[in-house]
């Protein structure tokens, strides 16, 4: 016959075709109400078992360790610059991170931007953002609210002398620089000794957590969803825990002068021991993606799968001399193997592999 099976059932011929692509055959018989195709003539030219297994839903992609996005620091006033930080310096709250005019620049944590100058009687997030933080330096006689009162003002006359500058009592803006945590200096723009204007670029900084950035195919964006578990290979061999703090979608030139720009997804990973990677700067590393897990369930080679002409999958059950197809429903693919389930398919029966 060719290489190929004939099966008598249900009063007309069956053939079981190879099919690539979706590692299953093609099988064009009448189920009866009971899904069983009757015996078959000859055995299958090889065989597999049913297996139960947690099934994991895994891809591996590469991905770069670093510091993630940078963000670029202009001056807010012109002058000369006095006092540059060296690219990898970490700098926590109250810390000048450079200065102009012998005028320190001084980081405070927040989300809002610095974008006004404050004083008494002035009102908003902003000053609440600023109190928040003179609290947490120490200073005191004043509530951390909204209002920017004279007891505000004498905290920050007092922040002043500490730093050094005129005691004004206000805030002069571009005097403080808002981040939401400690930073770390990606690259210096400006030089010692050069002048700086409103809006040049001073510095490029960085959080101080390790992230690990990767880019996916439109295609994979099931695999990164935010608090989604992955396992990363370190460039020492070594796995470490993360997980999906950021999903995000970038647009990407095309390397043809005439191509289209292609749409990607990026995902930011964190690691869940903070230590993991230390004393790399940048590094090439694998992150294991798991978008779905089935516990417990019965696999089979996804080879042994058969597609019935009528829809559906189908697998060929072996025991001792004879065969007969059944219907299965299917679950999750992973791995080169399929979740299913069907009359008759248990732990340990054996499954016909197509040609």
């Amino acid at each position: 016959m060719n290489g190929r099976r004939g099966t008598k059932l249900a009063g007309g011929a069956v053939t079981v075709l190879a099919v690539g692509a979706a590692a299953a055959a093609t099988i064009g018989f009448g189920f009866g109400s009971d899904g069983d195709g009757g015996p078959a003539a000859e055995l299958p030219p090889a065989t597999a078992t049913v297996t139960r297994q947690t099934l994991d839903d895994t891809q591996t992609v590469d991905g770069t360790l670093g510091y993630g996005d940078k963000t670029a620091l202009s001056g807010r006033s012109g002058g000369t610059v006095t006092t540059l930080p060296y690219a990898g310096s970490v700098f926590p709250r109250g810390r000048a991170v450079y200065k102009v005019d012998n005028q320190p620049v001084v980081l405070m944590y927040g989300n809002l931007p610095a974008y006004r100058t404050l004083g008494p009687g002035d009102e908003g997030a902003d000053v609440k953002q600023l109190e928040a933080n003179l609290r947490a330096l120490g200073y005191s006689g004043f509530t951390a609210d909204d209002e920017y009162t004279s007891s505000t003002a004498d905290a920050v006359r007092d922040w002043q002398d500490d730093l050094g500058i005129t005691e004004t009592g206000r805030v002069e803006l571009g005097r403080v620089l808002f981040a939401p945590g400690p930073i770390r200096i990606d690259s210096v723009t400006a030089t010692l000794g050069g002048t700086v204007g409103p809006g040049q670029e001073v510095l490029a900084y960085t959080g101080t957590s390790r992230v690990i950035t990767v880019q996916l195919d439109i295609g994979e964006q099931r695999l990164a969803k935010k608090g989604t578990k992955v396992s990363v290979e370190l460039p020492d061999g070594n796995r470490a825990d993360g997980s999906v703090r950021r999903v995000y979608t970038v647009i990407e030139a095309s390397d043809d002068p005439n191509g289209a720009p292609e749409t990607k997804i990026e995902a930011q990973v964190s690691l869940a021991d903070a230590k993991a990677g230390a004393g790399l700067d940048v590094a090439a590393v694998e992150v294991t993606f798991t978008a779905a897990q089935h516990a417990d369930v019965l696999t089979v080679p996804v080879a042994a799968l058969v597609a019935l002409a009528e829809g559906g999958y189908g697998v060929e059950l072996v025991s001792g001399g004879t065969t007969r197809y059944v219907r299965v429903e299917t679950g999750l693919f992973a791995n080169g193997r399929v979740e299913i389930t069907g009359d008759g398919v248990a732990e340990g029966a054996t499954v016909g592999m197509p040609k």
